[in-house]
């Protein structure tokens, strides 16, 4: 018996220094791009999205977060790996409380056992669309 696709529950941390934002790296072997997210991940059931954002980052990346606020809800609808997605998405913005993260240009975080990149990037290269900042509702947020 096939699954039926299921709308997902996804909570993100907007984390800002200046004009850097703190992203993970994705790609898409079907479209050949990078893409960049911020850090999260699923909600789940009974969990609220403000603890989701707190257990996300301690498993990713092992941070803690300071001066949480959420921004918003959205709904995205895109493709990867040439499949449809659909997320329900809470957007915090927030600080990390170790400051060893804001002195690091890069370093790999992970995610049920799988290695990914975390690099802060210029707020100007996604505005420019020079790279890809997903979901696209960030971008939004980072000319405030």
């Amino acid at each position: 018996m096939n699954k039926l696709p299921q709308i997902r529950a996804l909570v993100l941390g907007l984390i800002r220094d200046g004009d850097r934002i703190l992203v993970a790296e994705g790609y898409d072997s079907v479209k050949q791009e990078f893409f960049y997210r911020s850090l999260g991940g699923g909600v789940e059931f009974g969990e609220t999205s403000l603890d989701a954002l707190k257990r996300e980052f301690q498993e990713e990346i092992q941070a803690e977060l300071c001066n949480i606020r959420h921004l918003g809800f959205s709904e995205n609808l895109f493709m990867y790996e040439g499949k449809p997605g659909h997320e329900w998405i809470q957007l915090y913005q927030a600080d990390l409380v170790d400051s060893k993260f804001y002195q690091l240009d890069e370093f790999i975080g992970t995610e049920t056992e799988t290695a990914f990149v975390v690099r802060w990037i210029e707020c100007d290269r996604f505005q420019s669309k020079e790279l890809h900042l997903f979901p696209e509702i960030c971008l939004s947020y980072l000319q405030q």
